[in-house]
């Protein structure tokens, strides 16, 4: 799933981004509005990872989500 594809989509995906980072916010799930950038930083900020390491997380995640189709 790319960029644009996580924006059109990102209604139905954040039950499942809550449910898979639970530290997040409904105000902040609001602020990410589907962007793939916002999403990696506000994990972490929260979860206090390295970029790189969330990069990794979320691109899984994305793919796992491509999968669920």
């Amino acid at each position: 799933m790319n960029k644009q594809e996580l924006k059109g989509k990102w209604t139905q995906l954040r039950g499942r981004a809550k449910e898979k980072w639970g530290k997040l916010t409904e105000n902040e799930l609001d602020q990410i509005e589907g962007s793939v950038d916002r999403l990696v930083g506000k994990i972490q900020e929260i979860y206090g990872k390295t970029k790189k390491e969330v990069q990794e997380e979320v691109d899984t995640w994305l793919s796992e989500q491509e999968d669920e189709k």
